[in-house]
């Protein structure tokens, strides 16, 4: 009788096993993505393709998801009550400790909004395996795309992740995003990053060459940061250029920001 139970418990889990190993991670370190959570970046930019931009861009601004999912979900269905949105940007920290099943928890709840949304790198996304992660879900860390009479440049600003090492943020790259080529149809632009110059985690080296970057292309009024759980506006280095950093879901609040061919404006929304 021993044998025959033991023959069965073979059987069930040749049967049983195979179908369900997908569902485990056996290292913190795996990363196991499905097809449809692959290349985010490049679906959500394709998505924009299909849409028609107006006079006014209408966008979401929110980030730092990390563990606090009840909160994120319930700023997708608060951000599902508006009746139109370009698209939402998420200021990073989408992870808390890089593993693969927290981008995928976080994913299954943006992938509810009825807009596509973007994201930038933040630096929990930064450790463990979550580059790779990052990398292979999401897309590039330094990207910019054109949308309507802006151009929208997403940088990574995780200065301390690479130990202060000169070349992050990217400056030359951030400089060649800024310059206008023939054919361009962009009048302005907005950087988007995770850290501010402003912070401890951003490489003093490069805070002011950052700000000069965007000051001198004579393009950027905004730039847009998470990182610091707690909103943040002000014209920290001169009057030309606004620095807005967005609250942490956790704090259940997100930027409505309204961008238009040489201005926008900004309104904090609690939910």
């Amino acid at each position: 009788m021993r044998n025959f139970y033991t023959l069965l418990l073979l059987l069930l889990s040749l049967v049983l096993f195979p179908a369900c190993e997908e569902l485990f991670e056996y290292h913190p370190n795996q990363i196991i993505l499905n097809e449809d959570e692959r290349n985010l970046t490049a679906r959500h930019l394709a998505r924009l393709q299909n849409q028609q931009p107006g006079d006014t861009l209408h966008l979401l601004v929110m980030g730092d998801t990390q563990r606090f999912y009840d909160a994120a979900s319930d700023f997708v269905d608060k951000a599902n009550t508006f009746p139109y949105i370009d698209f939402v940007i998420h200021q990073g920290d989408i992870s808390d400790f890089g593993m693969s099943q927290e981008f995928r928890w976080v994913h299954d709840i943006m992938k509810q909004l009825k807009w596509p949304y973007l994201t930038v790198v933040g630096n929990h996304d930064l450790l463990a395996n979550g580059r790779k992660v990052y990398q292979q879900m999401y897309g590039d860390f330094n990207y910019s795309f054109d949308y309507g009479h802006t151009r929208f440049v997403f940088i990574d600003t995780n200065s301390r992740e690479y130990n202060y090492n000169g070349k992050v943020p990217d400056i030359g790259w951030l400089s060649q995003q800024l310059l206008q080529q023939e054919g361009d149809n962009w009048q302005q632009a907005i950087a988007v990053s995770h850290i501010p110059p402003y912070d401890d985690d951003f490489d003093t080296a490069l805070e002011r060459v950052f700000h000069q970057t965007l000051k001198e292309s004579e393009r950027v009024q905004l730039s847009l940061h998470g990182h610091i759980h707690g909103f943040r506006a002000d014209f920290r280095y001169d009057s030309t250029l606004l620095y807005l950093a967005t609250s942490t879901v956790k704090a259940r609040e997100f930027t409505y920001l309204r961008v238009w061919d040489g201005g926008y404006d900004y309104e904090r929304i609690a939910y």
